[in-house]
């Protein structure tokens, strides 16, 4: 059984991953580790849903209490930076592996998750584990909205934040 550490975004994302990879034979440890997420309230409904989804699915996690300076709305950085984290920590923690419940996402950029993550694991000298969680994105909705989990309307940044403004007004 391959030791994982697996970045969580959010509760809902976790979901399905967490489900996929116990059913994989993996075991998963997750990181919640996401200075990207603004503003504060929001980071704080996101992590209070975490640590309700991971008493009533007993998913070990940790939580990574740290403000990186992050420039919002740059993707690049934003996965960089927390996949740099996680990748780190679980090198030096004994994990063979680390992934990211980003990849359930039909809204991330995919690719370049792929190969930041894969670049890291050069650098860190650990495994990326690089699967395409977005099969389950409907069964993640389903699951958080059983559990009653809260869903959030953007990806975390300011500028995914003022994005989904406009497109409410538009839509308005």
């Amino acid at each position: 059984m391959k030791k994982i550490l697996l970045h969580a975004c959010c509760a809902p994302c976790t979901t399905y991953t967490y489900q996929w990879l116990k059913e994989n034979d993996f075991d998963a440890t997750g990181f919640f580790y996401n200075p990207n997420i603004y503003p504060n309230d929001e980071y704080e409904k996101r992590k209070k849903c975490m640590e309700y989804y991971c008493a009533i699915s007993r998913l070990p996690m940790l939580f990574v209490e740290e403000k990186a300076e992050l420039k919002a709305g740059n993707c690049q950085s934003c996965y960089a930076s927390r996949l740099s984290k996680t990748a780190r920590y679980g090198r030096a923690n004994g994990f063979d592996a680390f992934s990211t419940t980003l990849l359930i996402s039909p809204y991330q950029k995919h690719d370049l998750i792929k190969e930041i993550g894969s670049r890291i694991a050069d650098e860190e000298k650990i495994e990326f584990i690089y699967n395409d969680f977005r099969e389950g994105f409907y069964k993640s909705r389903e699951i958080s909205a059983k559990l009653n989990l809260y869903k959030q309307k953007y990806c975390g940044c300011g500028v995914s934040l003022e994005a989904r403004r406009i497109k409410n007004e538009q839509v308005a």
